[in-house]
C-alpha cells in the first residue's frame, strides 16, 4: 500500500511551522520560518500577509524535500493560524493595508462603540455568545472604516491570516467556524455569521468568506502554485482551525474531563465541551470545536510564554552569553537554575504577567506586568521561577472561570502544550499550582500545525473523525502534583488574586496615552 502524508501549515506570530506527518501521526520533518512584526504606534502589532506566504512556500518545499517523489502521496492540507487578525483584501485579492493581529490594541474605542450601538453587553452576549474584546476582528473592522475611510472604501473581502494562505492555495474565499468564532461577528450557538448583528453594525456580510466546519474540503491547490510549491494541483485543503482552538486540538482536548493549557506566546486554557452553554459574563470566550457538533471553552492570557520570552531579552544577558559559549540552549540554563538554585514560591515574590494588557481573566489593555515582593535576598532564578509562577497563577484563575461557569464538569488531567511545555521546572509548576497530573503529547511540540494535520486527516479520510484522528497521540512526558506545595501554592495564589483589584488604578494612571515620554 502506498504511503500516504498531510500537511499542516501553522501561521504563527513569529514564524511559520509546516509539517509533514504519515497516516500513523509520524512527524517526518518540519520547518520554520521566521517573519518581522511591526509596531509603529504603541499597542499597535501588524505583519505583511506576504512575509506568511513567502515562509508557507519556503517551508513548504523544504519538507516536501524530506519525502521526495513521494510528495505525490499527499492526501491533504490542514491550515492554522493566529486568530482574529484583519487582512483587508480588494476586488483583485490584492492586500489594502498591513495585517491588524490578535495582540493589537488599537480598538478598544470600538469595542466599546459595538457594545453601546447593540444595546449592551447582554444583547451583544445574545449574538454571538463572546464580548468584542480588543484583540477581535470586528473592532479592527469598525477602526478601518473610520480610521482609514480610504482604505476601507476599497475592501471587498475581509479575512483571517489562516484564510489569506487558503486563498493563495486554492483561490477560494473560505474560513470554517473556530476562527470565524474569534471575529466576534458569528453566531456560535448555530454556527453561522449573525446577520443580525452584521446588519446593525453595517458590515457588509459579502465582505465576510464562506463559512465552513473545520473538517470540510473548502477547495483544492491551483496549477498555479505548482509553479513555485512542490505540490500537485488537486490536493484538498481542509476548513482547518485558529491556533487557540486546533492547538489543543492537536493535543486530544475534544471532549470534556481533560484541561488544555498552552504555553505560547499567549496562554490558552481550554476544554471541550459536548453541549452548547451560554457565556453569561462574557469572561470567557466559547468557540466552535474542530470536531462538528462540539464546542469549545477557553480563556486566553496575552503574555504567558511572552513573559517569559521578555525575560530572557531583556534580564538574561549572561545567560545568553553562557548559552553561546556551550551546547545548551538558554531555555535549559534557565530552566537548571531554576531547579538548583530556587525553589517553590520564588520566596514569596510573585510576578503579574499583564506585559501587553491582558484578556482574560481583566479585560483590560492598561494592565501592566509587575514583579511584587522583591527584595535583597532574591536571585536571579528566583525572578525566573516567579515568572513562570506568575503566568501559572493567571491561568489557574481562567481555569476557575471555567469551572464557575459550568459546576458539573470534572477534570482529572492537564495537557500541555507550546513552548513552556518543553520546560520540566515549569510543567512541575504547573502540576503543583493545580495540583493536577500534568501529560505532554506526541505532536505537541508542532503546536497548531499538528492539530492542523489531525482534522485535515479527519476531512480527507485518513481517519474517519476528529477524535479518531486523536487516538494516534502517545504520552510523552508526565509530571504529578506534589501534595507538599499545595498550601503553599495555594496561599501566594491568594495573594496573586488581591493584585490586579488593587493596582488597576495605577495601571489606568501609567497609561501610556496619559504620560508621555
Amino acid at each position: 500500500m502506498e504511503k500516504e502524508y498531510i500537511i499542516g501549515i501553522d501561521i504563527g506570530t513569529s514564524g511559520c511551522k509546516t509539517i509533514i506527518v504519515d497516516s500513523n501521526g509520524n512527524v517526518i520533518d518540519s520547518a520554520i520560518k521566521e517573519y518581522p512584526l511591526y509596531t509603529p504606534y504603541p499597542g499597535w502589532s501588524e505583519q505583511n500577509p506576504s512575509d506568511w506566504w513567502e515562509a508557507v512556500i519556503e517551508t513548504i518545499n523544504q519538507v516536501t524535500a524530506k519525502i521526495g517523489s513521494l510528495y505525490k502521496s499527499i492526501k491533504g492540507i490542514g491550515l492554522s493560524a493566529q486568530m482574529h487578525g484583519l487582512v483587508a483584501l480588494d476586488k483583485n485579492y490584492r492586500v489594502i493595508r498591513p495585517a491588524i493581529l490578535w495582540n493589537d490594541q488599537r480598538t478598544l474605542k470600538q469595542c466599546y462603540e459595538i457594545i453601546h450601538i447593540v444595546g449592551g453587553e447582554n444583547n451583544l452576549l445574545n449574538y454571538t455568545n463572546n464580548s468584542m474584546l480588543p484583540g477581535y476582528t470586528g473592532g479592527k473592522i469598525l477602526w478601518l472604516r473610520e480610521e482609514e475611510p480610504e482604505n476601507y472604501e476599497k475592501v471587498k473581502f475581509l479575512l483571517n491570516p489562516k484564510d489569506y494562505i487558503r486563498l493563495q492555495l486554492t483561490g477560494e474565499i473560505a474560513t470554517e467556524v473556530s476562527d470565524a468564532s474569534g471575529t466576534g461577528l458569528f453566531d456560535v450557538k448555530n454556527r453561522t455569521w449573525s446577520k443580525k448583528l452584521l446588519e446593525i453594525l453595517e458590515i457588509p456580510e459579502n465582505f465576510l468568506p464562506k463559512c465552513y466546519e473545520s473538517p470540510e474540503i473548502t477547495g483544492f491547490t491551483t496549477a498555479k502554485i505548482a509553479e513555485s510549491i512542490k505540490l500537485k494541483p488537486g490536493i484538498p485543503v481542509v476548513g482547518g482551525g485558529g491556533d487557540a482552538v486546533i492547538q489543543t486540538t492537536g493535543t486530544g482536548i475534544i471532549t470534556e474531563g481533560i484541561l488544555g493549557l498552552t504555553v505560547g506566546t499567549a496562554g490558552i486554557v481550554a476544554m471541550g465541551i459536548d453541549r452548547y452553554k451560554f457565556n453569561s459574563t462574557g469572561n470567557l470566550q466559547i468557540f466552535c470545536n474542530n470536531a462538528p457538533n462540539k464546542w469549545h471553552i477557553m480563556g486566553v492570557t496575552l503574555s504567558a510564554g511572552g513573559s517569559f520570552q521578555w525575560f530572557k531579552n531583556k534580564l538574561c544577558k549572561h545567560e545568553v552569553f553562557k548559552a553561546g559559549k556551550s551546547n545548551k540552549k538558554v531555555y535549559e540554563i534557565l530552566d537548571e537554575a531554576v531547579e538548583k538554585e530556587s525553589s517553590p514560591g520564588s520566596k514569596n515574590l510573585i510576578y503579574l504577567p499583564y506585559l501587553i494588557g491582558e484578556r482574560c481573566p481583566y479585560p483590560d489593555p492598561n494592565a501592566k506586568g509587575c514583579f511584587i515582593g522583591l527584595t535583597l535576598r532574591h536571585n536571579h532564578a528566583d525572578m525566573t521561577r516567579a515568572v513562570m509562577e506568575g503566568v501559572t497563577y493567571s491561568l489557574r484563575q481562567v481555569y476557575e472561570l471555567i469551572i464557575e461557569m459550568d459546576k458539573i464538569l470534572a477534570v482529572s488531567e492537564i495537557r500541555s502544550s507550546g513552548g513552556g511545555s518543553t520546560s520540566q521546572a515549569w510543567r512541575q509548576i504547573l502540576a503543583d499550582i493545580f495540583q493536577l497530573p500534568v501529560k505532554t503529547m506526541s505532536g505537541s511540540k508542532e503546536g497548531g500545525a499538528y492539530g492542523a494535520v489531525l482534522v485535515a486527516g479527519a476531512g480527507c479520510g485518513t481517519w474517519k473523525s476528529v477524535e479518531e484522528a486523536t487516538k494516534v497521540l502517545k504520552v510523552e512526558t508526565e509530571n504529578i502534583p506534589n501534595e507538599k506545595n499545595k498550601n503553599l501554592y495555594n496561599e501566594l495564589y491568594n495573594i496573586y488574586k488581591e493584585l490586579y483589584p488593587k493596582l488597576k488604578n495605577t495601571f489606568d494612571s501609567l497609561s501610556e496615552d496619559k504620560i508621555l515620554n
